[in-house]
């Protein structure tokens, strides 16, 4: 299980700049693609709060807590710090949630066309694959 959180820190940041989406006003018209960085940068120039917000959801929540896994595994971070970490797990998934929900939202208008991205399956694989590691990672009952 280590080794896959490792390469949950490479994972990771890949699936920030992979295209969760690609939308267009009408299909006629080129698409655009959209990842997590260019959301968040869109976000940052008309809603700086909300901005904040996903940002902490999509990048800081996961991160942290796969850096957090893998200083537990290497006996460098204790136990009694796993509950703190499966919150951030989380706090990570709902990210996918809201951008699920802008999709659906989007899709019901009708002149707009949505398309999922690998993107949005990596990022979904890479927090799911976070929370099976950390729900593996709980320490043993005999434990101290």
């Amino acid at each position: 299980m280590r080794y896959l959180n490792l390469a949950l820190l490479i994972l990771f940041p890949i699936a920030w700049f992979a295209p969760l989406l690609r939308a267009a006003l009408l299909p006629i018209f080129g698409m655009d693609e959209i990842s997590v960085i260019t959301g968040l940068q869109s976000l940052w120039d008309t809603d700086p709060a909300l901005a904040l917000l996903v940002t902490f959801l999509a990048i800081f929540a996961p991160y942290a807590k796969t850096i957090g896994l893998a200083l537990l595994h290497w006996n460098l971070l204790s136990p009694k710090t796993l509950p703190a970490l499966n919150l951030l797990g989380k706090l990570a998934m709902a990210d996918v949630f809201l951008i699920s929900i802008y999709i659906v939202l989007v899709k019901g208008v009708g002149m707009v066309t949505i398309e999922t991205g690998w993107g949005l399956y990596l990022f979904t694989g890479c927090i799911l694959a976070s929370i099976l590691i950390s729900w593996r990672s709980k320490p043993d009952a005999g434990q101290p």
